[in-house]
């Protein structure tokens, strides 16, 4: 039995979607900004050695691409919908998450789901499906007000009994959200879920490539008209409207790579051929101008 000790929760804020990203240890992700504001997040993260507890928040709607940790299986908890997605190493996910967004989520290791045998292949259907609960709600309050009383606890605590209470937990909510699953819905989110996922993985394999809507709907698979549906329906936003905020912060990330390049070569780069209405869309965005994001990474 590990002694009961201090646990240290570590937490980070950062004011941009590629820091968001680093703050989470282990998790393959990138990030892009979705709608109108200055970004700021937070990170808050415990290790249990072996589990982890995390909880994140992002004022801005943001658009992820991400792999969680191989051989994990994580239970993620949406604050937007109360719904626990589920999650494992081997799946590239894609989601789009809306504005003041919080995520609850324990994620237990390759080794402790060995150790406990887990079988995440009699779980495959489930992944990223959201699956409901009348537990949700009150297990996410939880782990968010562990995460703050462990922040400010001289008391020591068992990582073991703490460990154990996750697993319990995760497994009982699991069982219950399988019970209420609608499964006519469950199979409309998955094919909606795989048209994105082609998107996504094409999005994060050429995060600098641009594209017009057919040729977005070649890399889905699918008639243009389903693309629009589908889109509509997952992100809540058109695939135009999709592909231009795609656009913008390709442009951001090459104005903040210090290249020395400027502003109208960027705006080119990216398709922004009227480098006025370039300006004001990046500063509509990101609320700074392109010229301003230039400077800072001069």
């Amino acid at each position: 039995m590990t002694q009961a000790t201090a646990l240290r929760v570590q937490a980070f804020t950062t004011g941009d979607v590629a820091a968001q990203c680093r703050a989470t240890p282990g998790w393959v992700q990138q990030y892009q900004q979705m709608s109108p504001g200055h970004f700021a997040g937070r990170i808050r993260y415990l290790d249990l050695q072996g589990v982890e507890v995390y909880e994140e928040c992002m004022n801005t709607r943001v658009e992820q691409h991400f792999n969680a940790p191989p051989g994990s299986l994580a239970f993620c908890f949406d604050g937007s919908d109360n719904a626990l997605y589920l999650l494992n190493g081997e799946s590239r996910n894609t989601w789009i998450t809306p504005e003041n967004y919080r995520e609850v989520a324990v994620v237990f290791g390759p080794q402790f789901v060995q150790r406990h045998g887990l079988d995440v292949a009699k779980l495959e259907g489930l992944f990223m499906a959201p699956l409901l609960c009348q537990q949700n709600a009150l297990f996410s309050r939880w782990l968010s007000g562990t995460l703050t009383r462990l922040s400010s606890t001289i008391d020591p605590v068992s990582r073991d009994t703490l460990t154990q209470q996750l697993l319990d937990d995760c497994l009982f909510i699991l069982d219950n959200a399988c019970v209420c699953l609608d499964r006519s819905s469950l199979q409309r989110r998955s094919q909606e879920r795989q048209l994105m996922a082609r998107i996504g993985e094409w999005a994060a394999d050429a995060p600098d490539e641009s594209v017009n809507l057919l040729e977005l709907a070649r890399i889905a698979g699918v008639p243009l008209r389903q693309l629009q549906q589908g889109f509509k329906t997952y992100t809540g936003m058109s695939p135009a409207q999709w592909l231009r905020l795609r656009r913008l912060n390709g442009a951001r990330r090459e104005l903040l790579s210090g290249s020395g390049t400027t502003v109208a070569e960027v705006a080119m780069n990216w398709s922004f051929w009227h480098l006025g209405r370039f300006s004001n869309s990046y500063r509509a965005l990101f609320k700074e101008l392109p010229s301003e994001t230039l400077k800072r990474s001069l």
